[in-house]
């Protein structure tokens, strides 16, 4: 393609290799197959540019492949085109490839997945062959698409693997636009530390980049932390990072609840911002381990054996960073209200001072639930922890139906912020939406959360005319009458005698 690619085009050239493997590969898979090519097209363009113009600066080749003149390395033998040459075991050259680069690369091991590029009966050579030669008709160096725009790209086509993948998305992607609010509210700055527990592909994170761009301040000086479990999403993640042009990052693979890997000597490394989207009621989540758990995250009680939400509650409480600390955490709405060891928990860490919010969202939001879901919204600041007050703020009727799902737009995502903020601004509350509801109110209804127990939208009566009440009641009786003559036709139909 000779000339520069929209955005626009680059989405839709990007979201055409998916349905090259459409049929052989389930679509909860796509990601599995594509984001890997992707990357390595991405950073093999990149290289050739690197290499071109170091070539033009300095006239000597072996001076263009040094280390120094590339951000990644590629080493001779392992490049795309060496890839696009390869007309038998196509999958196993890939892979070849992809493991050569990420033994080049120590900062890059496992980025590449691990999915079965060998597997003839999946992918059969000549549908690597399309694919590959899909991909090399998208020009990808940064001359022709910069980092933001790259990343922008990315973001497009995990949005997309996430409407095919429909219920299984839940897992790896929460709504871009719930991201949003939540950032907004935690206000990430150039310089802090940003950590997410269950990162998925790694959407908060990046959000919290766009935002500092937005406060016309420089991202590449945020420090961005995650961990994810699964292997396949958290090397999108880094590929994710990478190709929005960010470098100090560390995103790492382990079960955070039993295995948590940011770690400062014997206790929780702790950060000034905490965000997350962690898997609603996690069943097998190791309760098993935390009753003598070394981190103190049980310091307020142990979650229950088969629900895992206030394990997770509480390992992003323990990472907060005192003074500065702030974190946002998606939770279903039971975490609000349900009793035994989850309203012990609750009550000590409502009467430590710490939780500043309650926002409850619509239902339907999320993929793979369609239960409501809500935002809590902690803080290690002096004002919060000194506040004698909660705020909640009902939000269930600012979203956009859909048939199969409801959606938050970005709009009605900054109208829940601009609530948040007014409310900051004056203790007045906006009727039916938001108020902050003293910690005494909520200790007499037993600490218990329930967004409607405080925040309640007033009723509104039906109010009819005399003429239109005699209209309906007349309308009542026609149809009552008809009905009757109905049922002594059929009973007389039957024999019955009336």
């Amino acid at each position: 393609m000779a000339e520069k690619l929209t955005l626009k085009q680059l989405e839709n050239e990007l979201w055409m290799a998916a349905h090259i493997i459409t049929g052989p590969i389930d679509a909860s898979d796509y990601k599995t197959y594509i984001f890997p090519i992707l990357f390595f097209k991405r950073i093999n363009d990149v290289y050739q540019e690197e290499f071109e113009e170091a070539l033009e600066l300095y006239g000597d080749e072996s001076l263009a492949v040094a280390p120094e003149q590339h951000r990644i390395q590629i080493p001779d033998g392992c490049r795309w085109d060496d890839v696009l040459g390869t007309t038998k075991d196509v999958g196993h050259a890939l892979q070849s490839a992809f493991r050569c680069v990420e033994k080049a690369n120590p900062h890059l091991y496992g980025i590449f997945g691990d999915a079965p590029w060998t597997n003839k009966d999946r992918l059969p050579d000549s549908l690597i062959i399309e694919l590959l030669n899909h991909f090399h008709q998208i020009p990808m160096g940064v001359r022709d698409v910069r980092d933001d725009e790259m990343g922008r790209a990315y973001e497009y086509l995990i949005k997309k693997f996430a409407d095919k993948a429909n219920k299984k998305a839940g897992e790896f992607y929460t709504p871009r636009t719930v991201v949003r609010l939540m950032v907004n509210v935690l206000d990430p700055k150039a310089g802090e530390v940003v950590y997410d527990p269950a990162c998925g592909t790694g959407g908060m994170l990046l959000e919290t980049i766009h935002h500092v761009k937005e406060r016309k301040e420089d991202p590449r000086l945020l420090t961005l932390r995650g961990q994810e479990k699964n292997l396949t999403t958290e090397a999108i993640a880094r590929m994710n990072l990478f190709l929005h042009g960010m470098e100090d990052f560390q995103i790492v693979r382990g079960d955070t609840l039993r295995d948590p890997k940011f770690i400062d000597g014997d206790k929780l490394e702790t950060f000034d911002c905490v965000i997350a989207n962690p898997p609603f009621s996690l069943e097998e989540w190791g309760h098993e381990s935390w009753s003598a758990d070394q981190y103190q995250r049980h310091i307020y009680g142990v979650a229950p054996k088969k629900n895992g939400d206030f394990a997770w509650v509480m390992h992003m409480y323990a990472s907060m960073r005192e003074g500065t600390g702030r974190m946002a955490v998606v939770v279903p709405h039971g975490v609000l209200f349900r009793g035994s060891s989850e309203a012990k928990i609750r009550e000590a860490l409502i009467k430590n001072g710490a939780l500043e919010c309650v926002i409850g969202l619509a239902q339907n939001l999320f993929y793979g639930t369609g239960i409501s879901a809500c935002i809590l919204v902690f803080r290690k600041d002096e004002k919060t922890l000194s506040r004698k007050e909660v705020l909640f703020i009902n939000a269930d009727q600012i979203y956009t139906k859909g048939r199969a799902q409801n959606t938050m737009s970005e709009g009605q995502a900054d109208e829940i912020y601009d609530i948040y903020k007014r409310q900051h601004e004056t203790t007045e509350k906006i009727e039916g939406v938001s108020r902050w509801v003293p910690i005494k109110e909520i200790e007499e209804n037993d600490f218990n959360l329930n967004i409607a127990r405080y925040v309640q939208k007033p009723l509104e009566e039906e109010t009819i005319t005399v003429e239109e009440a005699l209209k309906d009641f007349k309308q009542k009786l026609a149809d009552l009458e008809h009905a009757e003559d109905e049922l002594e036709a059929l009973l007389a139909k039957e024999g019955f005698e009336l």
